[in-house]
């Protein structure tokens, strides 16, 4: 309530009350409101003052002021500055801009991650938004491309019309397709972020996307009335279930079903279908491979309690439906395959992008430093603590200079960081990002095992090479096909970069090519596809 009357006051008067507060003009000399807002869509929508909001509510949240500035790395390198209540953000522009450098565990980032592991209980909502009258559903299925009669339902995590991410421009692909195709698509997802499906005990709303324009939220029962309603003869629909997360599999089942339809396609971008641990690591630092549910290492597991509900939420959804199991890889496909005995009406690889050929990289000096480049958000299970630890051990090492390219940097790393974001609108921007600064490696250092990875073919399309774990999923199997790169452990990393063999990285060593990535419209480029 603060925050939507902090948001009411009018602009000419929160200028004169900034003119009153001189930590506010201090922080305007850094603060990036573009960035607040894009990262914060939320402050955006209540028409809050971005600087007002940081300065009042945001960096008290964590939320960072500008792109090369993180709130808590800089409270945790300078304690003495949360105990003394102090704006971060206005100390460190007052105090010659220090260096925040977070003090490291003597027993390794991973023992951090740990010591900041929440139960899974903790995650789950436990408040219940309200649901929107069943008739605004009507009266939205009322316009429609085509009377529903070749609709397309997808279900995942989010709305991927509102958030950014590699899963969500591929649906936003998907969406694109069927608007071409003059198609009607419902996508469908929990009203709120659940780190686990849903069951029949755990009611919920889901929010409702139709034909790219949000509804609203409604009771899922609602949801299923309203489509049998509205649906017309079945010329060709169809459904994809991207993410069971924050979904019952009985309800997911019932509102297809009100749509007649039995037989469609399930995605492997997770391994939700496996565990509750989607990520299949265990306690979120060490890959599990996703053992047999009654072992040891589920036992002590923070995920191993919530397994069960999600081997056993997939199996009914398998049972009431016919599905395809759709993979962006073969890797991920094969270790499905080896994990679950569910019954898949057949498997299909679909990979979401190929490189295309564009012609070689120009040439670049043979004596400049290796540039070596982390790309994406700076978050531990992605590899940022690996980059980290390498750029610090070799900052002052001449062979190597270190860069970080994405949407918010971290102030504490001795690299240089450019802002990259892609979205809709420019899908290419990080791969355009590495080729402008000429990176000769990306270090795409998962923890987990990625499904795919666009970051690694971002990163080849540019020119660059990948260095990666062997624990890494697609992305080791993707640079062991291709020989675009290293797989290296981490023993063997660190001796890559301190005997210099790391160095036959170098574009001017390699002399890669140049690619152009081309897209699928993922379930609707399944057609052309054989069984695996």
């Amino acid at each position: 309530m603060k925050r939507l009357l902090a948001a009411a006051v009018p602009m000419r008067l929160r200028g004169r009350l900034r003119r009153l507060q001189p930590e506010h003009a201090i922080a305007a000399r850094a603060f990036d409101a573009v960035f607040y807002l894009k990262t914060y869509p939320d402050v955006g929508e209540v028409g809050a003052d971005p600087l007002d909001h940081f300065m009042t509510y945001g960096w008290r949240e964590g939320r960072d002021p500008s792109p090369d500035f993180s709130v808590s790395a800089y409270l945790e390198a300078f304690p003495e500055v949360a105990e003394q209540g102090a704006n971060p953000f206005v100390h460190w522009i007052t105090s010659g801009r220090p260096r925040a450098v977070r003090p490291e565990s003597p027993q390794g980032f991973r023992y951090d991650v740990i010591a900041r592991l929440k139960p899974v209980e903790a995650r789950i909502p436990t408040a219940r938004d309200a649901a929107a009258p069943r008739s605004d559903l009507t009266a939205a299925f009322a316009v429609s491309r085509g009377g529903l009669a070749r609709l397309h339902v997808t279900f995942s995590h989010d709305d991927y019309s509102a958030n950014l991410g590699g899963l969500q421009l591929s649906i936003g692909r998907e969406a694109a397709r069927l608007a071409e195709q003059g198609r009607d698509h419902l996508h469908l997802y929990p009203s709120r972020p659940w780190p686990v499906v849903r069951t029949a005990a755990d009611p919920g709303v889901l929010g409702v996307v139709w034909n790219g324009a949000p509804v609203g939220l409604f009771d899922p029962a609602d949801i299923a009335a309203a489509l049998s309603a509205a649906a017309a003869a079945d010329e060709g629909r169809s459904f994809a279930i991207h993410s069971l997360l924050g979904h019952a599999a009985e309800e997911t089942a019932d509102i297809l079903a009100a749509a007649g339809l039995r037989e469609g396609v399930f995605w492997l971008h997770d391994f939700a279908s496996l565990c509750a641990g989607f990520h299949l690591l265990r306690d979120d630092v060490q890959d599990c491979a996703a053992p047999p549910p009654d072992s040891a290492a589920c036992n002590v597991c923070v995920y191993g309690p919530w397994r069960g509900r999600h081997l056993s939420e997939h199996a009914r959804l398998f049972e009431r439906l016919s599905l395809t199991v759709a993979a962006p890889s073969r890797a991920t496909l094969e270790l499905w395959q080896a994990s679950t005995t569910l019954p898949a009406a057949r498997t299909v690889v679909l990979p979401h992008a190929t490189l295309v050929e564009r012609g070689r990289v120009p040439a670049t000096p043979s004596d400049r430093p290796l540039r070596v480049a982390y790309a994406g958000l700076p978050v531990g299970h992605k590899g940022w603590p690996v980059f980290q630890a390498l750029a610090r051990r070799f900052a002052d090492d001449r062979r190597y200079e270190f860069h970080h390219l994405g949407a918010r940097g971290d102030a504490s790393l001795p690299a240089t960081f450019r802002p990259v974001s892609a979205g809709a609108d420019h899908p290419l921007a990080m791969r355009d990002a590495l080729e402008a600064v000429e990176i000769d490696a990306v270090l795409v250092w998962p923890l987990c095992r990625e499904t795919f990875s666009f970051v690694a073919y971002e990163a080849v399309a540019a020119g660059c090479a990948v260095v990666t774990g062997p624990d890494s999923g697609n992305v080791a199997a993707f640079v062991t096909e291709t020989g675009h790169g290293r797989v290296l452990d981490e023993a063997a990393l660190a001796e890559a970069f301190e005997s210099g063999s790391i160095l036959d990285l170098a574009r001017a060593r390699r002399a890669p090519m140049l690619y152009d990535l081309s897209y699928s419209a993922l379930t609707l480029d399944l057609a052309a596809t054989t069984s695996a």
